[in-house]
């Protein structure tokens, strides 16, 4: 007997078998003051996602949440979805340093409980920190019969964009680590790229993806799946495990910066927030500064880092540096080369770097005397060639004798090509791993603490990304983690006139960065030299923050030009107050600072390569009182490309009197910036 075909129809829409469980209804929260909503619901076969809207309007479409494991059943379907009550947090901290001293850290916050429905009955959290400018989310797994330990594969963490619009991202799991020049692409043409990925969407909001708090995690990049779906991709591991921990543990956040304003990015201490408060107690013992060194020169190959007729790290020219910081009121004195192990090949391997052994014609305990003596600090430098594993055999001992010479900062470096990093492996010997693997946290971890009992700071250059941890390890001063200066002498390309306002927009929004500026030696290698103007390398002393600035020239270039020099020494590295008083992504941004203790307040403001006129409000002075405006500016004739007519080195230095009621047009040349010292005078008239 034939049975016809709307028979069958209706018998499969019938059975039981066939149909899907009804998905049950959204989870949600809602920031502070009601802007940004998240929800969390499970489709009718379990697998969780969560939605985010602004104002009532879709901002990131359904995403998914959930893991590969490679030894055991994903964690992705099958998962019942329970909540407990929203809570609320609002409190106030200090940082012993940073862009602004209190910072408030208010918030709602949701506990979704995610359990199997099959025999395995795995069960684990996802925790939502919603803020009114962005909002983190991390997974928590408990102590469990059936998830003792976690190898995983991959997350199935997904932000799936709802808007058209564009990114500025560049590329993962490249060479070159992370320094590489910005893309501007459309959203949908960005593809496997790291975080921060900064977006514009049509509507003008902003918005940033980045990670919280990485510890004993590996370092999440986004790839591209589809349309505007991005999924997180981590960074590799040993195995086909990316990440291996024992329960109990949490996962860094995962996080998303909003903002009408590209400068309500840069405000943002969303990224901070989400990492534990200070574990060491107190760190008085570390003063922010700005320093000199040896290491400019190299670069240029006027000097080497390896022994021989050229080597740079010697006494005397260490002495010479010292006495010029303590005659121009610099707190450091970076020497770079100085240890044995420069010669030969160091690159990618480090196996014979001593960090306690110096050159023979570098006397590490006459130098440090000097230093002592003349109130400079040395900043030690331990580069490693990516050797994590040998750096660690030592980093005790080198750590012991810095502090007993007074060398409180260190700079490290891990030059080695990416995936090209060594560290212990699972059978306790060297093996080869990327820069933002899991073994590599570890290692940063390692490192800063130990570098904390002997009173030591840490500016990682080559380092793993910063996702705020200088919050919990303040001693983790400052990094690199981008295009630095250097590319600048012999980058093929340079440095564009665009890239430090694309920084101040991407990777500054993950924290300090030691981009060595203050080049007034404008000719270099590079086809283009130092693609700003004088003016321009002043004000990034303002729009690019670090609590560690470099005066990167020669010696020689500041003693010729005292004018423009005045202002790198008056310029404050430690903030009360940051206020960003305009700026567009890759285009341009304006940035006050108020010093720490002090009444005065410090502008930058800089260009790409298109001039630009601004308006910059002073409304952030103080209201009644007159100050002195100490400008640096681009002369008549700046402009980045020198010839015809054209020069970087073109500066206009004067001063004016102004009020809070006073507003400045700033008038920035191609590539080029104005930087401003504000000193209070007394009461107005």
């Amino acid at each position: 007997m034939r049975i016809p075909f709307v028979a069958l129809a209706l018998v499969a829409l019938c059975t039981p078998a066939l149909a899907q469980t009804p998905a049950p209804a959204p989870i949600m929260v809602s920031s502070p003051d009601g802007t940004l909503t998240v929800s969390v619901t499970t489709d009718g076969d379990g697998r969780p996602s969560y939605a985010v809207t602004r104002l009532g309007r879709p901002m990131i479409a359904p995403s998914r949440l959930g893991f590969i494991l490679t030894d055991a059943p994903k964690l992705e379907r099958g998962l019942v979805a329970t909540a407990e009550p929203v809570t609320a947090h609002d409190d106030t901290w200090e940082q012993p340093w940073g862009e602004r001293r209190f910072i408030r850290n208010h918030y709602r916050e949701l506990r979704v409980h995610l359990r199997e429905t099959t025999a395995l009955a795995r069960v684990f959290d996802v925790v939502f920190r919603v803020y009114d400018d962005g909002l983190g989310f991390r997974y928590e797994f408990a102590a469990q019969p059936n998830l003792t330990t976690l190898r995983i594969g991959s997350e199935l963490t997904e932000f799936n964009i709802a808007e058209d619009g564009e990114a500025w991202w560049i590329p993962s799991r490249e060479w070159n680590r992370e320094e590489y020049l910005y893309h501007r692409t459309p959203i949908e043409a960005a593809a496997n790229t790291q975080t921060p990925m900064t977006m514009r969407l049509d509507s003008g909001l902003h918005v940033s993806i980045h990670e919280a708090a990485l510890v004993d995690y590996a370092g999440m990049n986004l790839r591209r799946a589809e349309g505007r779906r991005f999924v997180a991709d981590l960074t590799p591991g040993f195995t086909n495990a990316a990440v291996e921990r024992e329960a109990p543990f949490t996962t860094p956040w995962r996080t998303l910066q909003i903002s009408d304003a590209a400068g309500g990015l840069v405000e943002s201490a969303l990224i901070l927030n989400l990492n534990e408060p200070n574990a060491l107690g107190d760190v008085s013992w570390f003063k922010p500064m700005k320093y000199v060194g040896i290491w400019w020169d190299m670069h240029l190959e006027t000097r080497s880092w390896n022994s021989g007729p050229r080597h740079g790290a010697t006494t005397d020219y260490t002495r010479r540096h010292i006495d010029f910081a303590a005659e121009h009121g610099f707190g450091g004195v970076l020497v770079e080369g100085w240890n044995v192990g420069w010669d030969g090949q160091w690159f990618g391997t480090g196996w014979d770097f001593d960090f306690t052994r110096a050159y023979p014609d570098y006397d590490l305990q006459a130098v440090t005397d000097h230093a002592r003596e003349k109130g400079v600090m040395i900043i030690g430098h331990n580069e490693t060639g990516g050797n994590a594993y040998h750096y660690e055999q030592q980093i005790e001992d080198a750590f012991a004798l810095y502090e007993r010479l007074g060398i409180g900062a260190i700079k490290t470096g891990y030059v080695a090509d990416a995936g090209g990093a060594r560290v212990a492996g699972p059978d306790g010997q060297p093996t080869l791993a990327w820069h933002e693997s899991q073994a590599i946290s570890r290692h940063e971890l390692n490192v800063v603490r130990t570098a904390a009992r002997h009173r030591i700071a840490v500016n990682a250059h080559e380092p793993m990304k910063d996702t705020g941890l200088r919050r919990t390890y303040p001693n983790m001063i400052s990094r690199e983690g981008a295009r630095g200066m250097e590319f600048s002498a012999w980058g093929q390309p340079g440095n564009p006139p665009e890239h430090e306002v694309n920084l101040v927009f991407t990777r500054l929004l993950a924290g300090p960065m030691d981009y060595t500026p203050g080049i007034f030696g404008m000719q270099t290698r590079s086809p283009d030299g130092i693609a700003t103007t004088w003016a321009k390398q002043l004000a990034l002393y303002v729009t690019i923050y670090s609590p560690i600035q470099m005066a990167a020239d020669l010696l020689e270039n500041y003693e010729a030009n005292p004018g423009p020099f005045q202002f790198i020494k008056d310029v404050a590295v430690d903030w009360d107050d940051t206020r960003v008083l305009n700026g567009e992504v890759g285009d341009y941004v304006t940035i006050a600072r108020k010093e720490r203790g002090t009444r005065e307040w410090f502008m930058g403001s800089i260009t790409d390569e298109n001039p630009r006129v601004l308006d910059a409000s002073l409304s952030f002075l103080e209201p009644g009182v007159r100050y002195r405006a100490e400008i640096y500016r681009d002369g008549p004739n700046a402009d980045w490309r020198d010839g015809e007519g054209r020069s970087r080195t073109d500066i206009v230095i004067e001063q004016r009197e102004v009020t809070a009621a006073d507003t400045l047009t700033l008038r920035l040349a191609p590539g080029g910036g104005q930087a401003i010292r504000f000193v209070p005078l007394g009461r107005a008239r």
